[in-house]
């Protein structure tokens, strides 16, 4: 893990791991807008932590559990629109691609504050 923090972290933001989306992964804060919720779900999809992103899905939506494909490479993701989301909102929504090896997935993700925290509801898949 020690090699990770010196790279750039996953999300796309030039950071590193720990001091970017690892320190949400850790629990030792949490993303303070929709977007950066955003980044550290891809970031936890990239490295399969799974208890994240079920302690960060909304509870009306949350899947009971998540299974990785082994074979999946996720390759960059760009943040395409943010529409509200930040520190002032209760709600936002984040447009992105997130690509892998062999392809892509365009979506416009919904979220929510529940209890102060910044939550992903559900999103609509993009051509």
């Amino acid at each position: 893990m020690a090699a990770m923090s010196t790279r750039s972290c996953p999300c796309g933001l030039p950071e590193p791991y720990d001091k970017c989306c690892g320190r949400y992964h850790a629990g030792a804060a949490a993303a303070p807008t929709a977007e950066a919720l955003m980044r550290s779900r891809y970031c936890a999809f990239v490295k399969q932590d799974a208890a994240y992103l079920l302690r960060t899905w909304h509870p009306r939506t949350r899947p009971a559990s998540l299974d990785f494909d082994a074979g999946m490479r996720w390759t960059g993701l760009e943040i395409l629109g943010t529409g509200d989301g930040s520190a002032f909102h209760s709600v936002g929504t984040v447009t992105f691609r997130a690509s892998f090896r062999g392809g892509s997935l365009h979506e416009r993700s919904r979220f929510e504050r529940v209890d102060g925290a910044w939550v992903y509801v559900d999103g609509d898949f993009l051509e």
